[in-house]
């Protein structure tokens, strides 16, 4: 729980600075920028913050003798959430929604499968949303990645799955 009151710190002081905007605009085109875009300020924030410790992560990696397909991971890193639209699942409604998991675990999930409340629904589905956001403007290998980028870990995953996971649990 101490990770998650420092990610709400974070989230009430997220900015996007210009080096950040630079980043967005070197790995994404303009379809891309649109979805990143429309997420919410934290969701922005956080994505830029993930996609810079992926680009860590995949350095040492590399140092490691393994191969990064660094643009694709970049891609990734900053498209990963974009099944959260802001609007849908705000700073206050994903504070919310992290309470009702931990605490009422059975309750949240039945609220969120049944579409019951609409914000437990994307909180817990914005990987699958996300992806057939990607898909509809032809990015299937980003959306493959990007839909299960909350799933177990599995033996095939890709490095640069890993990676993102990785990235994204640290931030």
């Amino acid at each position: 729980m101490n990770q998650r009151v420092w990610q709400f710190w974070q989230a009430v002081r997220a900015q996007m600075h210009p080096g950040d905007h630079a980043l967005v605009h070197k790995y994404l085109n303009e379809r891309e920028q649109a979805l990143f875009y429309a997420m919410h300020r934290v969701d922005q924030v956080h994505a830029v913050r993930v996609a810079r410790t992926a680009a860590e992560l995949a350095a040492q990696a590399e140092e490691q003798g393994r191969t990064v397909k660094l643009d694709f991971l970049q891609r990734c890193a900053l498209l990963h959430d974009v099944g959260r639209v802001k609007g849908d699942l705000d700073l206050m409604g994903k504070v919310w929604a992290v309470l009702a998991r931990h605490y009422l675990p059975h309750w949240s999930r039945r609220m969120a499968d049944g579409q019951r409340v609409h914000m437990l629904y994307v909180y817990y589905h914005h990987a699958a949303i996300g992806a057939a956001k990607l898909r509809q403007i032809g990015d299937n290998a980003e959306a493959e990645l990007i839909a299960r980028h909350h799933d177990a870990a599995d033996v095939h995953d890709s490095i640069e799955l890993i990676l993102l996971r990785t990235a994204d649990d640290a931030n």
